[in-house]
This record gives structure tokens, sequence and C-alpha cells, in this order.
């Protein structure tokens, strides 16, 4: 999977790439099972965490796609896909009731506290990069 990237996503996403704005703090890319279907990735403290070693990108944790007919299951690891086993409806379940226990923690948490500036300084330096 090649890593673009952008200030907004394209229009047409192309199999293969996987579109990163930082501005946006979103990635998409077209699902590695080769079904067709956009899969978005909100880059957030509760959601997915980008890490970009200056020559690959990876997404954690696991992208999951219930919602999808295909129901894939994957990683994007330095820019591989790492192939997962598919999840029963109960371990689904359970991960999205983990996920609103977590996001109800952090907004909690964080009230009233500013944009975090490690996330400006981040956009700052990659859209230097981008630009130069």
């Amino acid at each position: 999977m090649q890593h673009k990237f952008v200030e907004y996503i394209p229009e047409e996403v192309i199999e293969g790439n996987i579109y990163i704005s930082v501005q946006f703090a979103t990635a998409v890319h077209k699902c590695c099972c080769g079904c067709g279907e956009e899969v978005v990735t909100p880059i957030t403290p509760t959601d997915w965490k980008l890490i970009f070693d200056g020559d690959t990108i990876s997404l954690n944790p696991s992208i999951g796609n219930w919602s999808l007919k295909c129901r894939s299951h994957y990683f994007i690891r330095r820019n591989v896909i790492q192939w997962c086993s598919s999840w029963s409806e109960q371990q689904v379940n359970t991960n999205k009731l983990q996920d609103k226990i977590n996001k109800d923690k952090y907004f909690e948490h964080s009230k009233g506290e500013e944009e975090p500036i490690l996330l400006i300084k981040l956009w700052r330096y990659l859209k230097a990069l981008i630009t130069s």
C-alpha cells in the first residue's frame, strides 16, 4: 500500500493508496479485500493512531470493516496489509461497547482543554514536508 499525504481526500480513491489528511485528521483507502468500498479512519485520541516513520505509515488499532458486506479485518503496518481473523458478532459488539466507554471517559476527562499542541506541531511539520 502506498501512502499519500494530501490536504483534501481526492474524489477518486485509487485502490492500493491510502490518502492521509493531517489537517482533517483522516485517512481514507479502498478496502483491502478488493470489494471496492471506501474505508474512512478518523485519526483521533479515541479512534485510530497514525505512525509515520519518515518512510512508511501504520494505523493502529486494526481496521475491522464490520459494517461492510466483506467484513474484512486487517492492520496496516509499515505500508503492508496484515490480515486478521474475522470476528463474531459478539466480539464486534463488545468492541463497540468498549469504544463507547473509552470515548466517554476521554471526553469527560478532557472537557475544557485546548486542542493538543502536539497535533498542531505535527501538522505544521508534515505540511512543510509536503510543500517543500
